[in-house]
């Protein structure tokens, strides 16, 4: 059976799925076609449930809840990290709430937690995530959501972190800020079998750190290797090979103040693969 797996452009997702790519895993009998694109394109192909497996915005996850089901592994957790606020200098917290802010796309999680951290709604202008540095940098917007190795290179040109979400998040509650996730679609056959397909993958890239990192390196735009394996490093780690008790925590608590908010037309589920 062939399957479409989505994945994020850029370092952490493309070694996650190395194996794959290289034949270093047992298929199972499934066939794959790798599919990378931007998060926020994927958001939107989740909508139309467009692929049998996707890297998801968790922030996502609750408007496709009924087509896909949590994977198990494959997330994209940061503890004390996350995505970042930008700007030509540093703003105060009342300056930052007057700015206008160019973020990755609304259905990010990114944007979902700026929203709970400014206190929505702000005022902000969608931009593909690889344009928003220059933007700030030109001056044609006041502040920028990074998300992505942007989070890396940001001081390279010339600006300054005026907000940590990961930081902000873990003081909030206590748990690391759970970013992108995998999904399945519930009508692929074997979901437990592919499931421990993608998990094996995972870990293969691990046990293969080098091969694994050599291959992400085509996905990591103008990221030197030593910076690309750092990055890696923060997205790939035990929590992606399993979230754990912490890492559902995180995912919950998360999802129960979005849909406090009113983010949610509809009741949150969230429900795992088994």
């Amino acid at each position: 059976m062939l399957v479409r797996i989505g994945h994020s452009a850029d370092p952490d997702d493309a070694f996650m799925v190395w194996a794959l790519a290289s034949g270093r895993v047992d298929r199972r009998g499934f066939d794959f076609e790798l599919v990378p694109e931007d998060i926020q394109v994927l958001n939107e192909w989740a909508l139309e449930g467009r692929l049998e497996v996707t890297a998801l915005s968790l922030a996502t996850y609750p408007l496709v809840q009924d087509r896909y089901a949590l994977l198990p592994h494959g997330a994209s957790i940061g503890s004390g990290y996350g995505p970042i606020v930008v700007a030509r200098e540093p703003l105060s917290p009342a300056e930052l709430r007057a700015a206008e802010i160019v973020v990755p796309g609304r259905l990010t999680t990114a944007f979902l937690v700026l929203g709970m951290a400014l206190g929505a709604p702000f005022a902000h202008r969608p931009l593909p995530f690889d344009r928003i540095l220059e933007e700030v940098k030109s001056g044609r917007a006041d502040a920028g959501l990074l998300i992505h190795e942007g989070q890396l290179t940001y001081a390279d040109e010339g600006l300054a972190k005026v907000l940590d979400l990961g930081e902000w998040w873990l003081l909030e509650t206590g748990l690391p800020l759970p970013l992108g996730v995998n999904v399945a679609r519930r009508d692929v056959p074997r979901l437990d079998e592919l499931s421990t397909v993608l998990r094996d993958s995972i870990t293969a890239g691990l046990d293969h750190r080098e091969e694994a990192v050599a291959y992400a390196l085509d996905f990591a735009r103008d990221l030197e290797r030593d910076d690309a394996d750092r990055f890696i490093d923060m997205y790939v780690n035990e929590l992606t090979c399993d979230y754990g008790d912490e890492g559902r925590q995180a995912v919950e608590e998360l999802l129960r103040r979005a849909e406090a908010t009113g983010a949610y037309e509809r009741p949150v589920r969230v429900d795992f693969v088994s």
